[in-house]
C-alpha cells in the first residue's frame, strides 16, 4: 500500500510543483466589497408589483445580523415587494429556499452568542430583520429570507401569491466574493457583436440550418486543432434558461487564479467536492467560452459540465448559445494543460447530453427540444479526440433547448420536427445487440 501511493505522490509531485508556480504569477483577487448589497439589487416591476431583491456577502450579513451567519451555512437574501395593484400578496419563502431557515431557528442557532451589536437582543433582532406577509394594496414591505449559503450564484426566485392569482420572478446573481469566470453584466448584458451583424430567426427551417452550419467542434486557441463537439444549443437567457439551470443544481466554474488552482490541486488529492472547479478554455467565434456551468458529484473527479459561447443569432428575440457538454469521469496527468492534470471524459458525449435534457425537463422551464446536424458522427470502432486526447464518440447530433419563464409541465414539453435520435441509433440488422 505505501509503495502504490509513494507512486502516485510521484506522479502527481509535478502537477503541484506547477500548481504552486502558477500561485506565483496567477492574479491575486482582492476581497470583497463594502457592505451595498441593496445598490447591488436587482429590481423587475410586472402588473402592479415591484420587486428587488440582493444576496448579502458573509461580511454583510454580519453587519445587519451582528452575529457570523455564514459560519453556520446561513445566507440572507434582502427582499422588497412595492404592490400597486387591488389585491394583497404574500410572498412564499420555500421560493427562494424550500429548506429556508425561520428567523426563530436561526436565532436558536446562536443562542448564547454575543451580538456585534451593543445591547442587541439576537431573538428580537431576527425577527425584527424577518420578511413579513402580506404585502397590502399601496404598500411596500422589504425584508430578508434566511436561506441556505450558496457560493458563485444564487438563484432568487420570488412567487408572489394573491386570490385567484401569482407572480412569478426570478433573479440569477453571483454571490459577493465569488470570482467567477465571467460577470453577469458582461457576460448577459453586453453588445458582443455589432448590431447589423445579429440575426433574429422567427423560421423554425432557417434556424435549423442556421445550427447545422455551425462549426462541428470547439478549437484550441490558434484554431489549429478540434476539441470537443458542439453538441448542445440553449435557447434563453437570464429569465429562463439560467434560472432553470441553477435550479437544478448546475452551478458557476471559478476563475483560474492562485486560489482555485490550489484548490483544484489539494481536491484532487484528497478527493473532495469542488463544486466550482474551473474548466480549462476552449474556443469558438475567435474566443474563449463565455461561461462556464457544472453539476458536480461528491468527489472533483466526477462532474457533468458544459461551456456556452454567445451567438450572433436569437431565436424568436431570445439569446441563442452554442455550447458543448460532457461527463468528467476522472482525473489523470498530461502534457497538454498547463497545470499538468485533467479531467478525463466519459466517451459517451451523447448520455451527457440527454441527461442534460431530463434535467431540464424536470425545471418546468424548458419549453421545446430538437435535434439538429452539424457535429458529425463518430461511431465507438472510429471515435473522435479532444485536445487532451480523450476518445470520443456520437451519432453527430446537436441538442436544441428552448427556455421559456412561464411553467411548462413535462407532457407540455414540445418537439422541433427536426432529426430524430432513434433513427441515428437504430441498431443495424445483424449487428451485434
Amino acid at each position: 500500500m505505501g509503495d502504490a501511493m509513494d507512486h502516485i505522490v510521484n506522479r502527481l509531485l509535478p502537477a503541484v510543483v506547477v500548481a504552486f508556480m502558477l500561485c506565483g504569477c496567477a492574479i491575486t483577487l482582492p476581497g470583497a466589497g463594502g457592505l451595498d448589497y441593496q445598490s447591488r439589487a436587482v429590481t423587475r416591476s410586472e402588473r402592479g408589483l415591484r420587486v428587488s431583491g440582493s444576496v448579502l456577502s458573509a461580511e454583510e450579513s454580519e453587519s445587519v445580523y451582528g452575529v457570523a451567519l455564514a459560519k453556520k451555512g446561513i445566507q440572507p437574501v434582502w427582499v422588497e415587494v412595492q404592490n400597486d395593484d387591488t389585491s394583497s400578496y404574500f410572498l412564499m419563502s420555500p421560493g427562494l429556499d424550500p429548506n429556508f431557515f425561520p428567523a426563530s431557528e436561526a436565532a436558536e442557532a446562536f443562542a448564547g452568542s454575543k451580538s456585534s451589536v451593543a445591547g442587541d437582543d439576537i431573538e428580537r433582532r431576527f425577527r425584527a430583520l424577518a420578511f413579513r406577509n402580506p404585502v397590502l394594496p399601496g404598500h411596500t414591505v422589504s425584508g430578508y429570507i434566511l436561506t441556505n449559503l450558496s457560493e458563485g450564484a444564487k438563484l432568487i426566485q420570488l412567487d408572489l401569491v394573491a386570490s385567484g392569482r401569482a407572480q412569478t420572478f426570478s433573479f440569477l446573481m453571483v454571490v459577493p466574493g465569488f470570482y467567477a469566470d465571467y460577470h453577469v453584466s458582461a457576460v448577459f448584458r453586453r453588445e458582443v457583436y455589432p448590431p447589423g451583424r445579429m440575426v433574429d430567426y422567427t423560421d423554425d427551417s432557417a434556424l435549423r440550418a442556421a445550427l447545422e452550419s455551425l462549426p462541428c467542434c470547439a478549437t484550441s486557441e490558434d484554431g489549429a486543432k478540434n476539441g470537443d463537439p458542439l453538441n448542445l444549443v440553449i435557447v434563453g437567457g437570464l429569465d429562463d434558461a439560467f434560472p432553470a439551470l441553477v435550479r437544478r443544481g448546475w452551478s458557476p466554474t471559478e476563475q483560474k487564479w492562485s486560489g482555485s488552482i490550489m484548490k483544484t490541486v489539494t481536491s484532487a488529492f484528497s478527493g473532495e467536492r469542488y463544486v466550482n472547479a474551473p474548466v480549462s478554455d476552449l474556443y469558438l467565434f475567435g474566443r474563449a467560452q463565455d461561461l462556464a456551468l457544472q453539476k458536480a458529484r461528491d468527489t472533483i473527479h466526477q462532474r457533468n459540465h458544459l461551456r456556452l459561447w454567445l451567438s450572433p443569432m436569437r431565436y424568436r428575440g431570445k439569446p441563442v448559445w452554442v455550447g458543448q457538454i460532457s461527463r468528467d469521469i476522472g482525473v489523470r496527468l498530461t502534457f497538454h494543460s498547463p497545470t499538468l492534470t485533467t479531467h478525463k471524459i466519459d466517451p459517451d458525449v451523447d448520455e451527457a447530453r440527454t441527461a442534460l435534457t431530463e434535467d431540464m425537463a424536470y425545471s418546468q422551464n424548458l419549453q421545446k427540444i430538437g435535434f439538429v446536424k452539424g457535429v458529425g458522427a463518430a461511431p465507438q470502432n472510429a471515435p473522435g479526440q479532444n485536445l487532451t486526447t480523450d476518445p470520443y464518440y456520437t451519432d453527430g447530433l446537436r441538442q436544441v433547448l428552448v427556455f421559456d419563464r412561464q411553467p411548462t409541465s413535462l407532457s407540455g414539453i414540445e418537439f422541433f420536427p427536426w432529426e430524430s435520435v432513434a433513427k441515428f441509433n437504430a441498431v443495424p440488422a445483424g449487428a451485434d445487440q
